[in-house]
């Protein structure tokens, strides 16, 4: 028996030009193709095809190890879920529609097929799902009849609408705290706000009717805007937090973000360019003094409190014997307050380094079995009324830097403990999936909501039900992620209020600059 990496299943007597061929054709499918191990935790996904991450927007590397509900986002009510979940159980095949979500947030319709695979034992071992995006039929379906006997109806509302609306519409668009530019497809102005006008302190005359690329003696002639509107706009995709750095000759740098979207009307409005200039120098200033006021102040922290730490070591170490023993309750207590606050200022040191890109890793082999044991065995002395269970063994060592992956490991754990003051069972699950090894760590406490989860990953964010609770500075997760990302992994989070969450990652076996087809 013997295991094609690139599948992740087993498989005997391969034959390499077959394993070839077989992943040719699975990449040349114009449908999704996903493969999950149902004899792994949670029915994880082992293989995608190219297809499916065009499809999904997710690349092959967020999407290993994830258990394909993830999809669903918010509607994980859908019927057709209670259909797979039964059919999974059965080891049927089956055919269903469900409504997904890609990555950037747009719903479209799927038609899936999951087809198990059985062992010589009859025992299901994976499924293979085939997904087609079939959102134009059903947009079709549901609207055909409807649109059939309102066309009529919705053209004059249309127009009287856009009659009656249309100097409110442009006060609307000028009162906005934006430049906002209306472009034709050859990129000739059609309208400027006036929010536009003073911040590049240009006349309307002078911009009204001229070419993009003419404005201002040719200011606005800059190569990463041609490649926004000339390269990805005609896509059909909109262009969403597009930056743009610039040096213009009478205003000085500019750090712009752009949106560009195409707008497809009727009549004379046919085929337009809506295009949204944020200016955000100042904002970035901003967080860049904020970044360095938090990195000078760490740093200038750190050698004081060292310094009263090891005071109020010696304080304690002198302490008489017949002294109060009030006395030397307050001085440890004292330390134990000290060593929170240094922890504080070491999270802010480690983000200011991620902030910056100087987080360095000391590669090394990571014996991740060894690791989350030892780990345990302290976190069990600390937490004595809570559970902690560890499944799973793995037979690769992993590169990476040692110290970082276990304080993953000791935030994550420590977070499922803390909220889950009612649920006392913390399990810890360690197993590889495809090229990947997947930890995941799960609670049975408060839970996430689908809104927090968009954002919990970001600095100095808390989820708004348990910051009153609990406290923190919501560095932690943010930290996690990073480092994970700089590892070459994923990090994210499964959960629903109420119903604990799971906290997963993977890691690549063969390191972040290895390749995988």
């Amino acid at each position: 028996m013997s295991i094609d990496n690139t599948f992740g299943l087993p498989l005997s007597g391969n034959d390499p030009a077959n394993i070839k061929l077989l992943k040719a054709a699975l990449d040349s499918s114009i449908s999704g193709i996903i493969i999950t191990d149902n004899t792994q935790f949670d029915n994880p996904i082992i293989y995608c095809n190219k297809a499916f991450e065009k499809l999904s927007g997710y690349s092959r590397d967020e999407v290993i190890g994830r258990n394909c509900r993830f999809l669903q986002g918010d509607e994980r009510d859908q019927k057709a879920r209670t259909d797979i979940r039964e059919a999974i159980i059965k080891g049927q095949s089956i055919t269903v529609e469900l409504r997904n979500y890609r990555k950037g947030g747009e719903l479209f319709w799927n038609e899936l097929y999951i087809s198990a695979i059985t062992d010589n034992n009859n025992r299901v071992t994976h499924f293979v799902g085939v997904q087609n995006d079939i959102s134009r039929r059903k947009n079709a379906e549901e609207n055909l009849v409807y649109e059939r006997e309102q066309v009529e109806i919705k053209i004059k509302s249309r127009t009287r609408e856009l009659n009656e609306n249309r100097e409110y519409l442009d006060s609307i668009v000028q009162t906005i705290r934006q430049g906002l530019l209306v472009l034709d497809p050859n990129y000739i102005v059609i309208s400027a706000n006036e929010f536009f006008l003073k911040t590049f302190k240009v006349e309307k005359r002078d911009t009204i009717g001229r070419s993009l690329y003419k404005l201002g003696n040719g200011q606005w002639d800059i190569k990463q805007l041609r490649i926004l509107l000339e390269q990805i706009l005609p896509s059909n995709n909109p262009v969403l937090d597009f930056e743009v750095d610039h040096e213009f000759p009478h205003i000085g740098r500019k750090l712009m973000l752009l949106n560009a979207h195409r707008i497809e009307l009727e009549g004379s409005f046919k085929d337009r360019i809506l295009l949204a200039i944020e200016d955000i120098t100042e904002m970035r200033a901003s967080e860049n003094r904020k970044d360095d006021f938090l990195s000078v102040s760490s740093h200038e922290l750190k050698t004081p409190l060292t310094t009263i730490k090891g005071y109020n070591q010696t304080i304690l170490r002198l302490l008489p014997k017949d002294i109060n023993p009030k006395v030397p309750m307050m001085v440890t207590k004292s330390g134990k307050q000290i060593d929170r606050l240094q922890h504080i200022i070491t999270s802010l040191l480690e983000m200011s380094r991620i902030q910056t890109g100087k987080l360095v890793l000391d590669a090394d082999d990571i014996n991740l079995n060894l690791l989350i044991s030892e780990m345990l065995e302290e976190i069990k002395d600390v937490h004595q009324n809570h559970k902690l269970t560890f499944h799973g063994n793995i037979d690769n060592t992993i590169p990476g830097d040692e110290s970082q992956i276990a304080q993953v490991l000791q935030n994550l754990i420590t977070n499922a403990i803390k909220y889950s003051p009612d649920g006392k069972e913390i399990k810890i699950i360690l197993s590889e999936v495809s090229d990947y090894v997947k930890v995941s760590i799960t609670d049975y406490g408060l839970g996430i909501s689908q809104e927090d989860q968009k954002k919990i990953f970001d600095r100095f964010f808390r989820v708004s039900n348990i910051q009153k609770h609990f406290p923190g500075m919501g560095i932690g997760l943010y930290i996690s992620a990073q480092i994970i990302k700089q590892h070459g992994g994923t990090l994210w989070v499964d959960s629903e209020p109420g119903k604990g969450a799971t906290f997963s990652f993977t890691l690549p076996i063969k390191g972040k600059d290895a390749h995988h087809d």
